[in-house]
């Protein structure tokens, strides 16, 4: 039989930079619509298994010059592209054992609850007593604490010994029982520094606001984080004032109300999702960069750098004033080539 010192082995060859195993039983407590045995009801074990978010990809948003590759590198592309094949590999791996695995890279797009946990109304029902309304969402960020690999920080994100918040998390359910690793110590690296607070350019971190919750017998408490206000400022926007107009979404999608691009967009209107995922103008600055920072500057990460990610203080935009002009000239146009937008009096 394959051991949990195999599993690990193998999850890291095949691409993952942290893996943890969790038996089952620390779902305990899930609601029924988060509970993996809905889905496999003689599941044994739970996988995790982590990948790293570059610190480079939040290097343009920081500079304020590259956006997309956070976007593209550092959530959409781990998401849809990279963690699920190291999942499915290593699910294959455990099946041709004879035992099953549910291969888990991210969250359906099909489950039954909305952001807020909430059912959605009118979306789908039960088969039969008892059973969840499909499709049941594991909550990931949970299963990396219930597997080892982190703790749950303040800002409700997943904060792991090697990169902090930078980390992805996919999972595989299993009936293969497998040996599970201990679950870090809640406040073993989140010290309530409140960055993540201070940081968020929505304030959808509140400091006097949480949640507390019993998770595999473990108490645990986090900010209740405005998730409906997060989903517009982390794609850069601001909702207009009375009297005001603004068309900042009427490019990529519609929502209600009128918003304008805010101090953290340099984008007249926002842009397209990239690889099924939203676009993350706002560049996690409070629950990922400001908590990065502080975790750095505490010197308590084991991935560790040459420099330090923040040298000068952080950019605005001001959209009051005039915008700035940048002195650029088209590359490789000359002046008889059909590109070029130069008008005859210009080329006279």
């Amino acid at each position: 039989m394959v051991t949990s010192k195999e599993i690990k082995a193998a999850a890291k060859r095949l691409g993952a930079d942290i893996v943890g195993i969790g038996s089952i039983d620390r779902w305990h407590t899930a609601p029924i619509q988060m509970d993996p045995k809905q889905i496999m009801p003689n599941a044994k074990s739970i996988i995790a298994l982590g990948f790293r978010v570059m610190r480079g990809s939040l290097r343009g948003v920081e500079e304020g010059t590259y956006f997309s590759n956070y976007s593209a590198m550092g959530y959409g592309g781990i998401t849809y592209l990279y963690m699920p094949m190291t999942v499915i590999n290593l699910s294959k791996m455990i099946e041709d054992e004879g035992y099953e695995a549910v291969p888990m890279g991210h969250q359906s797009d099909w489950r039954a609850i909305d952001n807020l946990g909430y059912m959605k109304e009118n979306f789908s029902r039960p088969v039969a007593p008892g059973k969840a309304a499909p499709d049941v969402m594991i909550n990931l960020r949970i299963a990396g604490f219930l597997c080892g690999i982190g703790e749950i920080g303040y800002s409700k994100m997943l904060l792991t010994p090697e990169f902090g918040p930078r980390v992805r998390v996919g999972i595989i359910i299993t009936d293969m029982e497998l040996e599970p690793d201990p679950i870090m110590e809640p406040g073993t690296l989140c010290n309530r520094c409140m960055a993540c607070v201070r940081e968020c350019p929505g304030g959808c971190i509140p400091a006097d606001r949480t949640i507390k919750e019993n998770v595999g017998g473990y108490e645990l408490e986090w900010a209740d984080v405005d998730m409906d206000k997060c989903d517009w400022i982390f794609q850069g926007a601001e909702k207009c004032e009375d009297g005001e107009e603004g068309d900042y979404f009427k490019e990529t999608q519609k929502r209600e109300g009128s918003y304008k691009p805010s101090s953290i967009s340099p984008f007249n209107t926002a842009p397209r999702n990239l690889y099924n995922s939203g676009k993350a103008i706002c560049g996690a600055k409070g629950c990922t960069r400001a908590c990065m920072i502080s975790l750095e500057k505490r010197g308590v990460l084991k991935n560790k750098f040459h420099s330090p990610f923040r040298t000068e203080k952080h950019w605005k935009v001001d959209w009051n004033a005039e915008a700035i002009e940048v002195d650029y000239k088209a590359p490789y146009e000359g002046l008889d080539s059909p590109n070029s937008m130069k008008t005859d009096s210009e080329t006279d």
